[in-house]
């Protein structure tokens, strides 16, 4: 498999999860499946920091 292939997955979501995302990508210029994937991609940056950030972060709220 290539380093930029993309694996296409179906994806099921509310219809006001649908807007919400619609909305949001709307105002980053992107589509909706671009937001989806940046967030997805957002999300296992944050966790890739570990439990140990995770744990900090939440000790400063």
């Amino acid at each position: 498999m290539e380093k930029n292939s993309k694996k296409q997955i179906p994806l099921r979501v509310s219809e006001n999860l649908y807007a919400e995302l619609e909305r949001w990508a709307a105002d980053e210029f992107r589509s909706v499946n671009g937001q989806i994937e940046y967030l997805l991609t957002e999300c296992v940056k944050y966790r890739k920091k570990g439990a140990k950030g995770l744990t900090e972060e939440r000790a400063e709220d």
